[in-house]
């Protein structure tokens, strides 16, 4: 027999590697993944509205529009994200 002793469970709760439950509960979709998704769905939007002829489209001011669109709602997103953060009491230590 092996004199090494096995890791404890992170699964038990009387473990000493028991994963810790007073953290911060999830914050849900990330502000990147919801910016990319828009773009992708104003993206087809655009095509099939092109498509259709109902438009027509400048290839050069669609790219503009949308990486203006998309700065904007990444820069307001980290923004309001921060602040719903950072809304603990701070303990005065750096």
């Amino acid at each position: 027999m092996s004199s090494h002793t096995p890791d404890p469970d992170p699964y038990v709760p009387g473990s000493t590697t028991a994963a810790r439950t007073d953290s911060a509960p999830p914050s849900g979709a990330r502000v990147g993944t919801v910016v990319w998704g828009l773009i992708v769905l104003a993206l087809a939007a655009l095509i099939i509205i092109a498509q259709l002829g109902i438009v027509t489209l400048n290839g050069t001011y669609v790219l503009i529009g949308l990486m203006i669109g998309a700065g904007a709602a990444l820069v307001i997103g980290g923004l309001l994200s921060a602040r719903k953060r950072d809304n603990s009491p701070t303990t005065g230590k750096s």
